[in-house]
């Protein structure tokens, strides 16, 4: 194969195992957008109705969601200032704070928990479009594999799919959410109707768990998509706009559901306000906008496992499998997969962030001017000390489990290194580098 024709595959593959071209850099609007599509999703709305039926909407409600979700936003700005200065996303950035090899711990964490997030959509929009349109139930299974396969296509093309679908969803979805909004403000009588006090509250720490844990395992990999941003601003504004406006704005949308119809699934209220067409139009989009970045991570988490360059192929064997998935029954395994996925995906960005941060000095040398670890165990075990605490600690499980690795990590580096065994890589010398580029030419 010719240089220019494997340039052309590795760009039309997003790259997604080294820096990005300067021609690729995205702007505010678009990382907006594609950010916004996947936060815009139903098992969000899902949590807020949840915590809607429970609390009383002002000033209770929103304090929870705008504390949470700004948390959340906060989180994913710190990692997206990374993801942009660096041009890597998490899984390349894995291999420096958990080494070369002790990163596919890493691929197989994300791999696994997108997978089945891509697997409990597929299934759910399969289910409920039969239910909505009083179909046969024989054609849940072929509408699993069309909707499995069919979501995929943007996250195919790559990161310009994504953002081209965003365009359109994003705006339409918004529309329809304010639609809601306005009829539901009718049906309860209007600002009288939010004094009322709910029967059976919920604590103050298992709502705040909803708000930040039902998407903190997509905002750690969010790096995917502001390693594009053009600055570290955009991939700043852009992350805070989705995860604390935008998520929120999901959160608040299933509240209000909740609140007012004590019914926590956006879909189901359409339907109750008589908005069927609009109902089959928002799970079509809601759940469309989050698949295409799911299996996307996933394409390059098998890429930096498998370490090749071909995200379109990954791409197709992530949502095969995703597909068999949902079709054995992932849906039913919404709850507990979603506590996993709180407890096991955020330390890995607290360890992201304290090497960068703190032993890097946000200064990160290039993956080609490195001679990376095998296993780094300061990250090994700076992550297994945040996971453990994530599952049996008290509190918000996803934020102890950030704190708890970020903690630990130069804590446990200053230790190797007193006892004569320093994790660190290797930065390898121009001479070196010059050799071993001549190397590669003969």
């Amino acid at each position: 194969m010719s240089e220019d024709k494997t340039k052309k595959t590795i760009a039309s593959d997003d790259n997604p195992l080294g820096e990005l071209p300067e021609g690729d850099k995205q702007g505010m609007f678009s990382m907006m957008v594609v950010l916004l599509g996947f936060t815009f999703f139903t098992s969000t709305m899902f949590a807020g109705g949840q915590i809607g039926a429970h609390y009383k909407f002002f000033p209770d409600l929103m304090y929870v969601i705008v504390i949470g979700n700004l948390l959340l936003g906060l989180y994913v700005a710190a990692l997206g200032y990374i993801a942009q200065r660096t041009g890597y996303n998490s899984v390349v950035l894995s291999r420096y704070s958990f080494g070369d090899k002790g990163s596919k711990l890493v691929d197989l964490l994300f791999a696994f928990t997108q997978i089945g997030w891509y697997a409990w959509g597929t299934a759910t929009i399969a289910m409920v479009f039969v239910k909505m349109m009083n179909l046969n139930p024989a054609w849940t299974i072929p509408l699993m594999i069309i909707f499995g396969y069919g979501f995929s296509l943007t996250s195919y093309i790559g990161y310009k799919g994504i953002a081209m679908l965003s365009n359109i969803a994003v705006p339409a979805m918004a529309l329809l959410i304010f639609w809601s909004f306005g009829i539901g403000f009718k049906d309860i009588g209007g600002f009288a109707g939010f004094a009322k006090t709910p029967e059976v509250p919920m604590t103050f720490t298992a709502a705040l768990t909803l708000v930040f844990g039902t998407f903190v395992s997509g905002g750690t990999q969010s790096t995917n998509w502001t390693r594009f941003a053009k600055t570290p601003k955009v991939a700043i504004v852009a992350s805070i706009v989705a995860f604390f406006l935008g998520n929120g704005l999901m959160v608040l949308t299933g509240a209000f559901g909740g609140y007012v119809y004590n019914q926590p699934d956006v879909v189901e209220v359409l339907l109750l306000q008589g908005l069927q067409i609009p109902a089959i139009i928002m799970l079509f989009l809601n759940i469309w906008t989050t698949q295409d970045n799911t299996i996307y991570s996933v394409s390059v988490a098998g890429c930096n496992f498998f370490r090749t360059e071909k995200r379109r192929l990954m791409n197709f064997l992530g949502c095969t499998v995703a597909t068999l998935l949902a079709i054995a029954g992932m849906y039913n395994w919404l709850i507990p997969f979603v506590v996993l996925m709180s407890t096991i995906i955020p330390p890995i960005g607290g360890v992201i962030m304290a090497d960068y941060y703190i032993k890097q000095k946000r200064k990160l040398p290039k993956l080609a001017e490195v001679e990376m670890k095998s296993f780094n165990y300061t990250g090994l075990i700076a992550y297994a000390i945040g996971a453990l605490l994530a599952y049996a600690s008290p509190g918000v499980a996803p934020i102890n489990g950030i704190v708890a690795s970020f903690i630990a990590f130069p804590i446990i580096d200053k230790i190797f290194s007193s006892i004569g065994k320093p994790q660190e890589n290797l930065v390898l010398s121009e001479a070196t580098l010059s050799d071993a580029a001549l190397s590669s030419e003969k």
